[in-house]
């Protein structure tokens, strides 16, 4: 049974730091694809980033680009954003998924395991 645990939500001011966490239990952690989402109010999930834990290969959407750095450590079967440099417009509930896509891509379509989300509210 795929489970996914995200934490590391908070209040931050514009210019901040936090680490987000997603913890996976399961599965086979190092044959699969995890991805970072993100749902603003008012606004749909979006792709924020992802890991394919089979090549090690990263992937960022363009807004976060040289802020934002996904990791994972595979011996806890974890995957980490760390994100800097924080805006007001990163404020959302940020979500962790899993899946084993062919192809890693940041789409919310194609993943079919979620964990809960973590709230990440950024102030100017």
């Amino acid at each position: 049974d795929v489970q996914l645990q995200a934490s590391g939500g908070g209040l931050v001011q514009a210019g901040g730091s936090l680490r987000l966490s997603c913890a996976a239990s399961g599965f086979t952690f190092d044959d699969y694809v995890i991805g970072w989402f993100r749902q603003a109010p008012g606004k749909e999930r979006e792709g924020v980033s992802c890991i394919d834990n089979r090549d090690g290969r990263t992937f960022y959407v363009d807004s976060v680009k040289g802020r934002f750095t996904i990791s994972s450590d595979n011996a806890n079967n974890t995957v980490y954003l760390q994100m800097n440099s924080l805006k007001p417009e990163d404020t959302a509930v940020y979500y962790c998924a899993a899946d084993q896509i062919s192809v890693a891509v940041i789409l919310p379509e194609f993943y079919d395991h979620w964990g809960q989300g973590t709230l990440v509210t950024v102030s100017s």
